[in-house]
Order: structure tokens, then sequence, then C-alpha cells
């Protein structure tokens, strides 16, 4: 399961009770024998908590990376979505519809439409998961993990990215208060002093806010506008000071300090502690503030960050699966990186790996047009060698068939 699917369950948790707990935080690497995965599905471990969400996540990184994915595992995307444009985290049978039973997932659904509205050709799929979005913000502007939970700072966040995706404003999808997703951040933002402005997550047990480095990345890209496919940014903005967050652009300065001054302290990367467990590098953290700093203007750390990543993330991504491996290429990206060539590592390559192969990649389609191309033109020179009398070997570029995936 991947960081934020973990965050999310967290949240999840604090609502339905602590029952949930043991089933939430079991070993997902892989499913039991006798299940069968989806051929479409990217992964092979269990996907009850993250199929949609490492899907998502898979096909618009490959978007990112000029890949065109396959058919098959678009149409499973689309599958999973209910009649009302909504998505669970994993649908076993996607041919029952719906019910009061559905769990819905608002981080799911939101990273479902960040990824079919980049891939093209699916309006109508995310009109429809938009419009559910809406119908279930909450009074405060902002989203909960699911219909009914309180506003949290991650799903607002990947929600504000998903409305920037799909052509919206996010500033003006108002609940029915007049309240928007700005509006709801500041209020899941902590002070300066006590918290170094961080955005909080709700404790499972007392639903107290604490500061979260996951929940500050999202809320900084959220208040921001942005979504999971950041540009690395062009100039450095100036140092952001820690003031009381009364607005999002105030509460997203805050953060931002938060994330450079925590990766400062541990040697460009954030660290985590899972209860029970030893304090260890958070390397999903790590990539998700990546995204964050281009956002905010802060490119010298996202870069140091992401060349940490590019050094210390192959065995962590090959663990963890298609979404880490989005994750990776999504930070890449940011920070003005080659996600083919990332510490020695072909993250594209690695991430196709994951499911079914790739319809068609920008490289490839280069090579065939550079190999069509070639052939006319070497048997030209052969011609011309002939007539002249000069014998002319086959002449090849190796560059572009150096750039084979």
């Amino acid at each position: 399961m991947n960081v934020r699917r973990s965050a999310a369950v967290l949240a999840a948790v604090a609502v339905f009770g602590s029952a949930a707990a043991p089933a939430a935080f079991a070993d997902t690497a892989s499913p039991s024998p006798s299940a069968k995965l989806p051929s479409g599905l990217y992964g092979d471990g269990d996907p009850k908590f993250d199929g949609v969400f490492r899907q998502s996540y898979a096909l618009l990184a490959q978007d990112s990376a000029g890949v065109k994915p396959a058919d098959k595992a678009v149409d499973w995307l689309t599958g999973q979505s209910c009649a009302s444009g909504g998505y669970a985290a994993y649908r076993a049978d996607a041919g029952e519809p719906c019910d009061s039973k559905t769990t819905f997932d608002s981080n799911a659904t939101a990273a479902a439409v960040q990824a079919l509205a980049a891939l093209g050709g699916q309006k109508k799929a995310v009109d429809k998961s938009v419009g559910w979005l809406k119908s279930v913000q909450n009074q405060d502007g902002g989203w909960g993990y699911s219909p009914g939970m309180k506003s949290d700072a991650n799903s607002t966040g990947i929600v504000i990215g998903a409305l920037t995706a799909a052509g919206e404003k996010p500033e003006g999808v108002k609940a029915q208060s007049g309240k928007t997703a700005f509006n709801a951040l500041p209020a899941l933002a902590m002070s300066c002093d006590k918290d170094g402005g961080a955005f909080g997550l709700a404790d499972v047990k007392s639903g107290k806010l604490s500061p979260n480095a996951d929940a500050t990345a999202a809320g900084v890209l959220g208040a921001h506008g942005k979504g999971l496919v950041v540009d690395a940014a062009k100039k450095k903005e100036a140092a952001p000071k820690c003031a009381k967050a009364d607005t999002a652009e105030q509460a997203a300065a805050n953060g931002t300090g938060y994330l450079l001054k925590t990766l400062a302290k541990g040697d460009d990367h954030l660290m985590s502690s899972m209860p029970g467990a030893k304090n260890m590098p958070d390397l999903g953290n790590t990539a998700d503030s990546v995204l964050a700093l281009a956002a905010a203007g802060q490119p010298e750390q996202a870069e140091k960050s992401a060349q940490w990543l590019s050094k210390n993330s192959a065995d962590w991504a090959e663990k963890s699966g298609p979404a880490a491996y989005a994750q990776l290429i999504f930070a890449a990206h940011a920070a003005g990186m080659d996600a083919r060539d990332f510490g020695g590592t072909d993250l594209v390559k690695q991430l196709n790996a994951q499911g079914p192969a790739p319809e068609a990649t920008e490289k490839a389609a280069d090579e065939k047009k550079d190999s069509d191309d070639g052939g006319v033109s070497i048997w030209w020179i052969i011609g011309v060698g002939m007539v002249a009398g000069i014998g002319i070997g086959f002449l090849y570029s190796g560059n572009r068939k150096k750039q084979q995936l």
C-alpha cells in the first residue's frame, strides 16, 4: 500500500472504528494464491485498498512520460466507476452495481479523474466523476476520504488537482455554504510556533490534528491549484515566512517552509515511523514533497530531494509496485530530471513492466519514423555509390537506438 493510501486508511479507521485497522495494515504485497487479478490491472499486489488509486497513478505517469497506455488498462479503470461517477478503492466484481454498502473513495475518484483527463477521449467519464466529487463536497469547502467524513488536506488537495485537470476552476466550485476548497485548507493548517506551519492529519482516536508531511505536501500542492504532474519551477521564489494561516496562500507558504526545514534536517529526505516500526526513510512522502516544492517555486530543494530519491529508491519501488514508480516519475518530472535515467534506472520501463504492454510511446514512434526514413535514404546512398563506383557501407545512427526502452 502506498503512503497516501495509508494516510487515507488511517482517516477511514478514525471514522469506521479500530476494527478496520488490522485489515488495513495487512501485508498487501501479493494476493492469495487462489486470487486471479484482472489482466488490465497494474501490479500484482492485493488491490483491495488501492486498485483504482495505483492504476490511476500508473496511467497518469505513463502519459506524462509520453507513453500511450494499453487500452485494456484504461478500460479496467473506467470499468471500476460506479454509475454515479464515484469510485471505490476497488470493486472485485465491477459488473455488480454500486449500492449503499459501497465505500466511495474521493482520493481514488480524484486520481482517476486526473488520469483520464490527461489521456483524453474520456470527457463523459471525467464529467460524471467531477459531478460526483462536487456532490460530496463538505460545507467547509473541502473533502474527506469518503462522503460524510471530515475534510482533510490529503483529500482536499488531490480533489483540487482533479478539478484543475478537468478544466474546472477550484475557486468556483462551492458548497451550499458558499465555501470552496481554499476556505477549507487554512482550517487544516497548524500553528507556526508549535507545529512549524505544517498541515495536519487527524489522530485515529482523538481526531486531533498533528503535523504530517504527506498532508502538508498535499495541502501545498492543492493550495497552488496543481495536480500530480507538476512542471519544474523556472525560477526560485523568496523563502516563505510563516504567519497566521488565514488564507490558503499563507497556509501554502507555511507548509512550504515546513517541508524545506524538515527536508534540510533529514539530509534531503523525510523520515517516518509506522506504529510498532522503527524510524526509517519515507520515500513516498519525500517524492510527494518534491511536487509540492516545485509548485511552490522551490527548485533547489526539489532537485536535491529528487537526487536523493534517485540514489535510494530502487529497492522501495521494486517492493512497492506501480504507484511507487509513478510517484518517482512525477518527482523526476517536477525536478527537471530524466525519468528514463533516474539514478541509472529507467523508471518508465520499470512501470511499463508492471502491467499490460503500452500501446505506444513517443520515443518508439520517433524511432520507427527515423528507421523508415533512414531506410529510404540508405538505399538512395547505396544506389548513388554504386553508380559512382564507390563502395559505401550502410550508415546508421545509434543515437536514437540508445533510447530504446
